[in-house]
């Protein structure tokens, strides 16, 4: 199926849809809009004065009845290069307007398209391509602002010079602009169906384009992995065929302009011929004089022009708008995990002060709506203050586990609760003693008071220190310092190039992966939440830092309520509890001398962890 034949459910919506749905989303656009077009409207107005100055000159100037009237035609070319004047400046005001305008409105809707990708979960962001949600917010918008700083100042200005031109026209001659109109007529309707056809091929294009942003980010971030496995030259053809597929969608869109070009030069030359031809008949039969015909083919060559450049005008419109409506799909997309404080429900609460514990109330959850539970009716609370570690085989649902305590997901089924069974709750019957619903918790409470550390120890292209500032911006390198002596990591610091002011590189590559641990600890410290959550940070270290890293993190939860996805089950030994979770159920619940004695999925788990630690092998059957 050709994307011309796309069933009426999945076309482009029409370009004047788009404008006021993307319009409504730029006020800052709108402010500009009415001074920008006066500009347009004196600047447009500006440039019939030479037709008008022509047929003077030539009708009262040099046919006089009593000769050529040379004071005339002076006063003529004075006013003429006065409103000439008077035109470029117009439109450098116009052009210095419609830049700042569009600059402005732009810079907010990019702003706006970042913000909501963060605002969409983590669930809805793994099911879309990262390249393809980062084009639309980088080249989709630089493709809108293209258009609206040049073909936007050119769409404006012709759109005036075809109104005036039209009305000056029909004063010298109804004729001969019913004629010019009527063989525009054939254009107007040929360009309506160009349109519908370049918006197809214009969003298959800005498509195109998010595959191949896609596809080179992916092969960048996995470049140790492409050279270890030596699929270099297959990496290389998925990129070029990315490349190829852009290239073939632009190759088929540009035939389309094309064709709107050929057929505007087309009916443009029609127009002249038929304007000379008529205008020479009439002129014979004593209807129009010399100077009016002269003015005419003037006013027919400003009608003209702006026709010749609605090609190159629909190529951009129709390019900027593909990519203007997946902007706009962006900010359509309702947040399946919202924010109470903006959502406009006035529900938003603060999370009780105190430590906080866990509830899960009959909660389930699945990926996808014909998936299997990755959880499965979980009923248990966690109290305050008590370290937690979560066990299982993989794909048992830990994970999921703690993206529903921070509210990274929320559940398909049940509700997750943060709180304590002290206090009272104001909100009536939402949640019994002093549990908050997190549906209702603000963003910001839930941030400040509850933390995730997740596997990878993320770090931002920056230092050390401006990375653990993450967790509390303001503080001071030496505040920084402080910390990662408190955790036991004062002489690892110093061990570093430059201390806490050590560059760490993009996603922190210039560390290690423990290295970059031990900040994301430290960053977590520095926060102070109440609810702190682990994706084991020990897993995947050497000895040595695994060292460091145990002494940090006892450190860092000491005090605190705390759940860790252990990976190594020397963590579930050091914890208060453990939960031990199997196909999305909690099978198991205890300290680890209580499991570990017990038949069960722990003592299993324990044993072959041990085997794997002393270099074992696995018993067989």
């Amino acid at each position: 199926m050709s994307e011309i034949d796309l069933p009426a459910d999945r076309r482009p919506e029409g370009a004047l849809a788009t404008l006021r749905r993307g319009l409504r989303m730029m006020p800052e656009f709108r402010r500009g809009l009415p001074v920008t077009f006066a500009l347009a409207l004196l600047a447009t107005a500006g440039r019939v004065v030479v037709p008008i100055a022509v047929q003077q000159t030539i009708d009262r100037g040099l046919t006089a009845p009593g000769g050529p009237d040379v004071e005339l035609v002076q006063r003529l070319v004075l006013v003429s290069a006065a409103v000439v004047l008077l035109t470029a400046v117009a439109v450098y005001r116009m052009n210095v307007r419609l830049f700042r305008t569009t600059e402005t409105a732009l810079a907010g809707l990019r702003v706006r398209a970042f913000r909501h990708v963060h605002d969409l979960s983590v669930l809805h962001q793994q099911a879309q391509r990262r390249g393809s949600l980062v084009s639309r917010v980088t080249s989709d918008v630089d493709q809108l602002s293209t258009f609206m700083q040049w073909g936007g100042v050119l769409g404006v200005i012709s759109l005036g010079q075809l109104t005036v031109a039209t009305v000056v026209m029909a004063v010298y001659s109804w004729q001969l602009t019913l004629l010019v109109l009527a063989c525009f007529v054939p254009l107007t309707v040929a360009v309506r169906l160009f349109a519908r056809r370049l918006a197809t091929r214009y969003g298959v294009v800005r498509e195109r384009v998010g595959d191949v942003l896609a596809a080179v980010s992916e092969s960048v971030v996995g470049a140790s992995t492409v050279r270890a496995y030596g699929v270099r030259e297959r990496t290389a053809a998925r990129i070029e065929r990315a490349i190829d597929r852009h290239y073939r969608a632009s190759v088929r869109a540009q035939r389309t302009t094309a064709a709107v070009f050929v057929t505007g030069e087309f009916v443009a030359a029609v127009a002249n011929a038929a304007v000379v031809v008529v205008g020479v008949w009439l002129g014979l039969a004593g209807d129009i004089t010399a100077g009016t015909l002269v003015a005419f083919l003037f006013l027919v060559t400003l009608f003209v022009a702006p026709v010749q450049m609605a090609s190159e005008v629909l190529t951009e419109a129709q390019n900027a708008l593909a990519g203007f409506r997946r902007v706009l799909d962006v900010l359509d997309t309702a947040p399946d995990v919202a924010d109470p404080a903006t959502s406009g429900t006035g529900a938003a609460r603060e999370l009780p002060d105190g430590p906080l514990g866990v509830r899960f109330e009959r909660v389930s959850f699945r990926y996808a709506p014909a998936a299997r539970n990755a959880l499965d009716g979980v009923d248990l609370t966690i109290a305050p203050r008590t370290r937690v570690a979560v066990v299982g085989e993989t794909g048992s649902g830990k994970t999921t586990f703690a993206k529903l305590v921070t509210r990274l997901m929320d559940p398909t089924e049940g509700r997750v609760l943060l709180g304590s069974d002290a206090g009272s709750d104001a909100g009536g019957d939402a949640a019994p003693g002093g549990w908050v619903p997190l549906p209702e918790v603000a963003f910001a409470s839930l941030r400040e008071r509850v933390v995730m550390v997740p596997q990878d120890g993320f770090l931002f292209d920056a230092t050390v220190a401006d990375n653990v500032r993450y967790g509390r911006p303001g503080m001071t390198d030496a505040h920084v310092a402080a910390a990662f002596d408190e955790l036991g990591l004062g002489a690892w610091v110093e061990g570093l190039a430059q201390g806490v002011a050590t560059p760490v590189g993009q996603r922190g590559e210039s560390l290690s992966a423990g290295e970059r641990q031990l900040v994301a600890v430290a960053r977590a410290y520095v926060a102070d939440p109440d609810l702190l959550v682990l994706d084991e940070a020990t897993s995947a270290v050497d000895p040595a830092t695994e060292r460091r890293l145990t002494r940090a993190l006892d450190t860092l939860t000491a005090g605190r309520t705390t759940l860790t996805i252990a990976h190594r089950l020397s963590t579930a030994e050091r914890a208060d509890e453990v939960l031990v979770v199997d196909a999305g159920r909690i099978v198991q619940r205890g300290t680890h001398a209580e499991l570990v004695d017990a038949e069960g999925p722990y003592a299993r788990l324990h044993a072959s962890w041990r085997r794997s630690s002393a270099g074992e092998p696995e018993p067989v059957g």
